[in-house]
């Protein structure tokens, strides 16, 4: 599924309990859906680190949608060319700054 059609979908399934909720309250919900992958990526298998990864981009796309903001447009905009910074794939900017993880 591409993210186009994804922001579409938890929109028309979500989107009006979004609303409802306001950006405030549905980034709270995002934060709390981090927190279960952190702990996920250190306590758990497989399995539930897919449940918490997939939360995590639903909440982070609802989020988007409620803020207007589409993801698939501007994710090409600032990443389709390369790292945004150096322009390179991949990213070259550990070699022109050492101290950048």
């Amino acid at each position: 599924m591409d993210l186009a059609r994804l922001q579409g979908m938890i929109s028309a399934t979500y989107g009006d309990q979004d609303r409802a909720r306001g950006v405030d309250a549905t980034f709270g919900w995002f934060i709390e859906e981090v927190g279960e992958l952190s702990r996920a990526i250190r306590r758990e298998g497989h399995d539930e680190r897919v449940v918490e990864f997939t939360d995590v981009l639903a909440w982070l796309v609802s989020l988007a949608d409620l803020c207007e903001v589409d993801l698939a447009t501007e994710v090409e905009v600032r990443y389709g060319n390369g790292c945004p910074k150096c322009h390179q794939s991949p990213c070259g900017c550990g070699a022109l700054d050492p101290a950048r993880p």
